[in-house]
């Protein structure tokens, strides 16, 4: 099952180096803004990785989920806290938000399998 975790980063990494070769000042500038963000601040990593998480469900933004649910894997978020996230996305997005939390469900339990 881990193959769906290394698939989704070797294509994340190759699509954004050729993104990023493109030399365009716009996306550039919105890939850093996106990185700041997430750093630590009034708010820690784990927190806003899991706000990211929310808002990528309710917004059914596949590839965003994995990147946050992977992060917050590293950040060492539990089982636990993730599934409250998710129940909190699904309240607040509505129940088209289910097929998104299947997807998140597999790709949690392919980073616990990679331990």
């Amino acid at each position: 099952m881990s193959d769906i975790v290394s698939e989704f980063n070797s294509y994340r990494e190759r699509m954004n180096e050729k993104i990023i070769a493109d030399n365009n000042k716009i996306i550039k500038r919105i890939f850093n803004l996106d990185t700041n963000a997430y750093q630590d601040g009034a708010l820690d990593v784990k927190t806003k990785e899991l706000l990211g998480l929310v808002a990528s469900a309710v917004l059914r933004c596949d590839d965003c989920i994995r990147y946050h649910l992977e992060t917050s894997y590293k950040e060492g978020t539990t089982k636990e806290e993730i599934s409250e996230a998710l129940g909190i996305a699904t309240l607040v997005g509505g129940t088209i938000v289910i097929p998104h939390l299947r997807r998140a469900y597999e790709y949690w339990e392919a980073l616990e399998a990679q331990r």
